[in-house]
């Protein structure tokens, strides 16, 4: 099965399982990534292939990819890999 261009409606697809399943994931992302210390409520707002948008307390946090993505799939391990990646 081959990986989805990252097309708005993908992205919305990224950001209702993150939001529904993975919270936990998107605040850590806003903590470490964002550089955000007190993260109450977090919500990913978007996915592009440069950036991931969070809503974070009611503020917009842009966070930057380290390479550019190319799909669905690369947005998968990426986002994987950022969470693994941090401390503790």
């Amino acid at each position: 099965m081959a990986a989805d261009p990252l097309t708005p409606a993908v992205s919305d697809r990224i950001c209702r399982h993150m939001n529904d399943d993975h919270r936990e994931a998107v605040a850590a992302y806003a903590h470490h990534y964002g550089g955000c210390p007190q993260v109450s409520a977090a919500r990913l707002v978007a996915v592009t292939s440069e950036w991931m948008d969070l809503d974070v307390d009611g503020q917009p946090l842009r966070i930057a990819f380290d390479h550019s993505l190319q799909d669905s799939e690369d947005a998968h391990r990426t986002l994987v890999a950022m969470l693994r990646a941090l401390p503790g």
